[in-house]
């Protein structure tokens, strides 16, 4: 009874119930209404976003797998280089639906677009691979086991899971992997560097489209001056004034039509600033970003004001020498020394530099330079060439 009327006191002598707020919530208000909004950094998300809703990056990531699928290649060991050989079959058809270019842009295309490039091998009777077939690499889940290495390979599509066991000594998936410092498992992907950029030039982009839909000019304002003792519009004349403007004044078909104000609106247009004007310049300061973060020039993208090479065959040159043929011989080493564990032989894969029409020059320059090295023996001028030695024949 003490305890119910001390509480109905307290209820009757208060005349409201009592709120309790942090200190800072307004200022964490304030300063949280405006941050920056940046797209998930999920595999799905930034291809979506990075590749085939952005053109820089799609003809980045386009340029890089093309060109590099596009090389020659060749296999050989300590001796020989082959021109037939089992393995070379199997990389001209590796499947029914696909050939060996084929295999290779998808193969580096889930690489840059993931970090992470993931190859299966269809083993037949003999255990030696007959088709080769490349994994999306959102859809596979490295399995460790209690030492780090991965024991499986989970593929997961459609609600449906399937395991590749790394039971013997070569396992029937090869992993191929960008450079992760930060992972023990998976790559890092060129579109996770380039992921802010990616958002700057879509939101630029979408900004230039909402400018396009609203005649090509930045929106102005309606000006009423209504008579004394009458500052503000009634509702019904503030909805029908927005209905109006929303139907006959905006939009791309609508561009160049007269405004028609009735008595006491006026209409003032609103100039771009300097600082409207710098959102072309931010664009372009992005996608030059999403071209570094890939290791394209941006002269071969097309972007103006980029002319950081003389001439386009350097800029051509260079992309090749910096990009293209180091993550092609990656691949190619990978998927040859994968492809070796099966059939037992030392052999290597690699691109043919002697066939690459960007780097013929520097090709010429080097075998000239060998030839005429006079101290070299011949042995040592084909080991710098990345030829195998000569076979001895029986009396040499």
């Amino acid at each position: 009874m003490v305890f119910d009327f001390l509480r109905r006191t307290e209820t009757e002598g208060a005349s409201a119930p009592e709120a309790k707020a942090s200190a800072t919530g307004p200022v964490i208000a304030h300063m949280s209404a405006g941050r920056v909004a940046w797209s998930p950094r999920d595999t799905v998300t930034l291809t979506k976003q990075a590749f085939t809703g952005n053109p820089v990056g799609f003809r980045a990531v386009k340029l890089i797998a093309e060109s590099a699928a596009a090389l020659p290649i060749v296999l050989q060991d300590s001796t020989t280089r082959y021109s037939e050989h089992p393995l070379l079959s199997l990389l001209t058809a590796p499947n029914p639906g696909q050939g060996r270019a084929e295999l290779f842009e998808a193969l580096i295309g889930q690489m840059l677009l993931s970090g992470d490039g993931y190859l299966e091998a269809v083993a037949g009777e003999a255990g030696v691979p007959f088709e080769l077939h490349v994994l999306r690499s959102d859809r596979m889940r490295v399995v460790p086991g209690a030492d780090g290495w991965p024991v499986a390979y989970e593929y997961a599509v459609g609600g449906k899971k399937h395991r590749f066991a790394v039971t013997g000594p070569v396992s029937p998936i090869c992993h191929i992997r960008a450079f992760h410092p930060q992972d023990d498992h998976y790559g890092l992907s060129p579109l996770q560097a380039a992921a802010q950029a990616v958002d700057v030039h879509n939101s630029a982009s979408h900004w230039s489209k909402g400018l396009l839909d609203n005649a090509a000019r930045p929106s102005g304002s309606i000006v009423w001056k209504g008579v004394e003792g009458q500052g503000n519009l009634s509702p019904e004349q503030y909805d029908r004034l927005v209905a109006e403007m929303a139907s006959q004044h905006q939009g791309a078909r609508n561009a160049g039509r007269p405004m028609l104000l009735e008595g006491g609106l006026d209409w003032k247009p609103m100039g771009f600033s300097p600082s409207d004007m710098e959102f072309q310049q931010t664009k372009e300061a992005a996608a030059r970003e999403i071209a570094v973060a890939f290791g394209v020039p941006p002269m071969l993208l097309g972007i103006t004001g980029e002319a950081t090479y003389a001439n386009y065959a350097e800029a051509h040159r260079a992309f090749y020498r910096l990009t293209v043929l180091p993550l092609a011989s990656k691949v190619c080493a990978a998927v040859g020394r994968w492809l070796a564990g099966y059939t037992g032989e030392t052999v290597a894969l690699s691109p043919d530099l002697d066939k690459i029409p960007a780097l013929a020059s520097e090709r010429d320059q080097q075998w000239a330079r060998v030839a005429g090295a006079d101290f070299l023996t011949q042995a040592e001028k084909r080991q710098m060439l990345g030829l195998p030695a000569l076979e001895v024949q029986d009396g040499e």
